[in-house]
């Protein structure tokens, strides 16, 4: 069944029904190479190690012969579990599901597992989960709205990849963010283009890096531009609680805003509700934008002005990235790119 070493063609391996399970010397036999290389190759380090054409060889063996490695026995040598902690501030909407998707994809092609763990509250700080977890895991990856449950691990050694976080005050030896600087200056640019002066910001009321970043980069691009005003009305992330904010700021004394910034997909249709409410027509009287791009977004009539962000790269690159730290290697460094997507809900301000 074995090939010779170094040939360029080897016969397939026969594998014989109801025989004992087939080990990494047999894929050793069946591709020419050493038990050593197997395990580089099958463990992902095989790179700089050996050839792309031998660590292909290796798979294509392991998948003829249905060699699958004991993983338990692996970790137990490797002293890992390979699983990873994930964890995010909600799951009401499908942003996070994305995040989540795109991680486990990742993690699997590694061997690796994803536990995720939502907030007990709906959205805000998780509960601490790691005095009775940490010992099961290799790594953490943790939104920057959920770090209030990051405290137990400060000073410990688990490895932690911070999402939508500071770069310069993260707890983490890795940060992965989406350039949402970026997704407010195209929806400021947009706004401003249409001749739009007047503004109502409705912010998420939850304190976390990625909305101060959102507020910091709107008042700085409307403050560039003689005329502009700018107000803001908190809201906490549903859409209840965005139409009674919207609808008390756009009631509010004072000549009305004509474009509402808000902070996310479900803050704008909450907007459109109280906008309803008031007797105000989208795009017509008040142009709205949102950010995320959720499925949301479409479904609204008219469809929603956003900024996509790509949830699934979100979270593959921050699985990619606790890879590379248990690695000792350097994370992938830059921002997620975003975009803007124009669709009906915005248009120049009437008169």
């Amino acid at each position: 069944m074995a090939a010779v070493r170094g040939s360029r063609r080897r016969s397939r391996p026969t594998v014989v029904r109801g025989s004992t399970r087939p080990t990494s010397r047999d894929v050793a036999q069946a591709a020419g190479v050493s038990q050593a290389a197997v395990s580089l190759v099958l463990g992902d380090k095989w790179r700089g190690r050996v050839s792309e054409a031998t660590a292909e060889r290796v798979r294509e063996a392991a998948r003829d012969l249905g060699y699958r490695p004991n993983l338990a026995a692996r970790n137990l040598r490797l002293g890992r579990t390979r699983t990873v902690l994930l964890v995010v501030p909600a799951l009401t909407t499908e942003f996070f599901a994305g995040v989540y998707t795109g991680a486990a994809r990742v993690a699997a092609e590694h061997g690796f597992g994803v536990v995720l763990y939502p907030s007990p509250e709906g959205i805000g700080p998780a509960r601490d989960p790691f005095a009775s977890a940490q010992a099961a895991l290799d790594g953490v990856i943790a939104s920057s709205m959920a770090a209030d449950a990051l405290t137990a691990i400060r000073g410990e050694a688990l490895p932690l990849v911070m999402l939508d976080s500071d770069p310069d005050g993260s707890l983490g030896a890795a940060t992965v963010n989406l350039d949402i600087a970026d997704g407010v200056r195209q929806t400021a640019e947009h706004l401003l283009a249409l001749g739009h002066r007047r503004f109502l910001h409705l912010a998420a009321d939850v304190p976390s890096w990625t909305f101060e970043v959102r507020a910091r980069e709107l008042a700085a691009r409307l403050s560039a531009v003689p005329g502009t005003s700018v107000r803001t009305a908190r809201s906490p992330i549903s859409i209840a609680g965005a139409v009674a904010a919207a609808e008390a700021a756009l009631s509010a004394p004072g000549v009305r805003p004509t474009a509402v910034i808000c902070d996310d997909d479900q803050l704008a249709a909450g907007t459109y509700k109280a906008a309803r409410r008031l007797g105000l027509r989208i795009p017509d009287d008040l142009s709205v934008t949102g950010i995320d791009d959720l499925a949301l977004a479409t479904a609204m009539d008219p469809e929603l002005t956003t900024v996509h962000l790509n949830a699934e790269l979100f979270g593959e690159r921050g699985m990619r990235a606790l890879l590379t730290v248990l690695e000792d290697r350097a994370p992938e460094e830059g921002d997620i790119p975003v975009q803007l997507v124009v669709r009906s809900s915005t248009a120049p301000p009437r008169g």
